[in-house]
């Protein structure tokens, strides 16, 4: 009899087991999904492929304001290092009636205020126009409420002028630097590289164009100018258009599964990963990114080659860190880089009252 009990309780815990490790079996060939994000079916136009993100999880980002939003309405000013003098702020929530300048300004330095009542969300890649440079943001970062000057690490992304074309800057039409330009200030944080990256995309949009419009590409010192040229942007749009309104329409049957970003390839090989805290966050965004990522596919060299949803969602999954880097503004945000095999990745972490949790990580395949 005993040792019936003995089998029969035997018997029950193999079950149990057996219970506990089928599920976490996948069939041969397919990659488990992560717990946090899953790669759906991509949208293809080109050489750009798109794979839509969905998360198991998505916050409240309505307190965030985004650059492009803070410059339409004035209350983000952003001028040359040098140009804003230190400022204290009244204790009762008063904005300050103006901002002194003097002192010379600085290449890879920006000085940027934020007079509105909400924390600013910069993303590294986004481009700021005027001054006597254009630049590109180098970092993602939190800048609180009613600010005090902040100064900003940025790289140059108009090798050639050093001559204020107006005092404060701008954005131009919601600019992103494509990947490749974007990953040189991001990952390497080297400005020669950068303006390395800026006139190889040069001058592979000036083989793309008609020899009139190559001159003008050519003889511009502006990455954002070039992208901006009548030929260049037709043939960005030709691209970014179909994918914005494909991929808007995605968002909006996604919308209960939480789409909030996307995996990028080029040309049959993935190169980057934007992914948000919340949808709402994605689609204010996306219209900058999908053209960043159409100049990337009209820069690169053509190949017939192809990705599916596994490799994406592999590469989406890998965050296995042999290294990694974390800056901490306390009550703010934490900057964490983590540089894995074969990748890049960087996570911008909201420590604001209520939040706690990851506003952006961008990937970028090495």
């Amino acid at each position: 009899m005993h040792n019936k009990w003995l089998l029969a309780i035997a018997a029950v815990v193999a079950l149990v087991g057996l219970g506990l490790v089928i599920p976490c079996l996948a069939p041969a060939g397919e990659v488990i999904s992560s717990p946090r994000y899953s790669v759906m079916s991509p949208i293809r136009h080109g050489t750009l492929a798109v794979f839509p993100v969905t998360a198991s999880t998505s916050h409240d980002t309505q307190a965030f304001l985004t650059l492009d939003e803070g410059l339409r309405s004035g209350d983000v000013v952003v001028s040359e290092s040098g140009g804003i003098e230190p400022m204290v702020r009244p204790r009762h929530g008063g904005i300050p009636s103006g901002i002194r300048r003097h002192g010379d300004a600085e290449v890879n330095r920006l000085v940027l205020v934020n007079n509105s009542k909400r924390p600013l969300l910069l993303l590294a890649g986004e481009i700021v126009t005027g001054g006597k440079q254009d630049r590109v943001i180098g970092k993602d970062r939190l800048v609180p409420a009613e600010s005090d000057p902040v100064d900003l690490s940025v790289f140059c992304v108009e090798p050639g002028r050093w001559t204020a074309t107006k005092t404060n800057f701008g954005s131009m039409d919601s600019a992103m630097a494509q990947p490749a330009v974007r990953s040189k200030a991001m990952a390497e944080k080297n400005q020669e590289m950068v303006w390395s990256e800026v006139r190889s995309a040069q001058a592979a949009v000036a083989g793309r164009v008609s020899a009139p419009a190559a001159v003008n590409v050519e003889a511009a010192t502006s990455y954002a100018r070039v992208m901006q040229n009548d030929e260049v942007k037709k043939q960005v749009d030709s691209v970014a258009e179909p994918m914005l309104r494909d991929y808007q329409s995605m968002i909006k049957q996604l919308r209960d599964k939480n789409a909030v970003g996307v995996v990028v390839a080029v040309n049959g090989e993935i190169i980057w990963a934007d992914v948000f805290a919340s949808t709402s966050l994605l689609e204010k965004y996306w219209p900058k990114l999908v053209r960043s990522y159409a100049a990337e596919s009209i820069t690169g060299h053509e190949k017939n080659a192809d990705v599916d949803v596994k490799a994406a969602q592999k590469f989406l999954d890998n965050m296995d860190s042999r290294h990694e880097t974390i800056e901490t503004e306390p009550g703010l945000f934490r900057h964490t880089e983590i540089a894995g095999d074969g990748f890049r990745a960087f996570e911008l972490t909201s420590l604001l009252p209520k939040t706690n949790f990851d506003l952006h990580l961008a990937k970028i395949a090495e």
